[in-house]
């Protein structure tokens, strides 16, 4: 398997970090860094509510980069706890402490403690647009139908491969 060429990102350990590990790849071929919580104390979080789970790092992404916190899968299949406003951005000239925004929409309150991965810190490139307004669109065949157009039966969809 070839690997891609590593990006170096400048990482800053704060003090409620204590012996959490920096964001880490758990397999050789996970695209995301597993996240540790590091709250001063932990925090219980009933169903249905939310809370602001601090991590203990904050980083210098390079221009032209974000970094994306997702849910961790097991965490969400297994107790209902996600990333609320997934995926959250984290901007290239954002320099304060990462905080994770988590959800329980499980039945059953959660506690948050330190070191335990609640999500996942995926990095990427990040693409700026110039926008070109015109009076009109060029037509596709899809045009502007959608919130279930693509999902049609292929007897009344147009647009399934015949």
């Amino acid at each position: 398997m070839m690997k891609s060429a590593a990006l170096t990102i400048a990482i800053k350990r704060l003090p409620n970090a204590l012996n959490n590990l920096c964001p880490t790849y758990m397999t050789e071929g996970s695209a995301g860094m597993d996240l540790e919580a590091a709250p001063d104390k932990p925090i219980t979080l009933n169903p249905m509510c939310r809370a602001k789970v601090p991590t203990g790092f904050a980083i210098a992404l390079p221009d032209g980069y974000e970094a994306q916190v997702r849910p961790r899968s097991g965490l969400a299949l297994k107790e209902g706890i996600t990333v609320l406003n997934s995926p959250g951005t984290i901007d290239s000239d954002y320099r304060g402490e990462i905080n994770v925004i988590l959800a329980n929409f499980g039945d059953k309150a959660k506690t948050i403690e330190r070191g335990m991965r609640i999500a996942q810190l995926v990095i990427a490139p990040v693409t700026h647009v110039l926008w070109q307004e015109i009076e009109t669109l060029p037509k596709s065949i899809r045009d502007a139908r959608g919130f279930g157009s693509t999902g049609a039966s292929s007897k009344d969809n147009q647009y399934a491969k015949k």
